[in-house]
């Protein structure tokens, strides 16, 4: 089982991969200024507790944090020294969140981080090329425990010989969604795949996008389908 946490709410665009973001459509579609961010009133989740005493999120769960918003935003500064108190007083919890601004991670990581925590595992986005190039080299360089990569939604071809090794637990892949959603290709998903397999690194096609392009042909995908055709595809690998 596993556990959303969005201590806040909000985000402001950064990259090409932010231009359709899916906060922003569902955001609009309620009247809600996205760009906007604000504390959440389920801030504390992770040390919520029950009458009896025992925490509302069990031991051994996964909580996926901040993924209405992005962890290491700036205008979450102020807030953010006491989410990290949370997740370090539950250790036995293990939370992943993704970012496209790890070029901001040493300057917000709390005193007592070290090589990293045990507990904590950290998804570099890398939606292009140009993106890849930039933030790998940083996201590799530093103390992480448990490092992932994230190309979702995936824009184009991404080489990432020499920017990434087996010390990456695990790369996803998947298309972007939306009716402005635009072409994620075969051929892109299977060229990271094969760098995972030459690598050594586990890789999951999570979902083919609103528009798939396969053997030519660009395919429109309803919603529903577009993470069961991923898993039909078999690309899946685990290290």
């Amino acid at each position: 089982m596993s556990f959303l946490w969005n201590p806040w709410h909000g985000c402001q665009k950064i990259s090409e991969g932010c231009r359709h973001c899916y906060v922003y459509r569902i955001d609009t579609k309620h009247g809600r200024d996205p760009s906007e961010v604000t504390r959440n009133k389920d801030f504390d989740l992770p040390i919520k507790k029950k009458k009896n005493g025992e925490y509302k999120i069990p031991s051994g769960e996964t909580v996926y944090t901040c993924f209405s918003s992005d962890f290491l935003l700036d205008v979450a500064d102020r807030w953010r020294d006491e989410a990290w108190r949370y997740i370090r007083e539950r250790q036995d919890l293990d939370f992943v969140f993704l970012t496209k601004r790890i070029h901001r991670l040493e300057e917000c990581l709390p005193d007592d981080w070290g090589d990293g925590y045990d507990n904590v595992i950290i998804g570099c986005t890398c939606e292009n090329q140009q993106m890849a190039d930039f933030r790998m080299p940083i996201f590799m360089s530093l103390p992480i425990k448990h490092r992932i990569v994230i190309s979702e939604p995936l824009l184009g071809y991404i080489d990432f010989c020499g920017l990434a090794d087996n010390r990456i637990e695990k790369f996803v892949v998947g298309g972007e969604s939306g009716d402005e959603a635009r072409v994620c290709d075969f051929e892109w998903v299977k060229g990271i795949r094969d760098f995972c397999v030459n690598n050594k690194i586990s890789f999951s096609f999570k979902q083919t996008g609103a528009r798939f392009r396969k053997d030519g042909k660009i395919y429109s995908i309803p919603r529903k389908y577009q993470f069961e055709q991923a898993k039909k595809s078999k690309l899946d690998v685990m290290f």
